[in-house]
């Protein structure tokens, strides 16, 4: 006999439930990767060597292209700005 009734579980302990199953899949995938990794040393050089982005997903810097953009200058030197106060 199926309930009429309303849903008790609120929609917030859905997406926990949700979030910490993926965080035990990711966390198995790692433990899954590193027991891999230990069983095949030489496999898993090649593919580190192979990666064209770092671990936070940005893509590396060439030598040849100089230290990134620093940011625009302030609308006021600071000096200035003291000045104003």
């Amino acid at each position: 006999m199926a309930s009429s009734g309303k849903k008790k579980t609120t929609m917030a302990k859905l997406n926990r439930e949700s979030k910490l199953r993926e965080r035990r899949l990711d966390k198995q995938a790692r433990k899954d990767a590193r027991k891999y990794a230990a069983a095949h040393p030489e496999e898993a050089l090649t593919e580190m060597a192979d990666e064209s982005t770092t671990p936070d997903g940005e893509q590396p810097r060439q030598p040849d292209e100089g230290p990134p953009a620093a940011e625009p200058p302030a609308a006021k030197p600071a000096a200035a700005a003291l000045a104003d106060a």
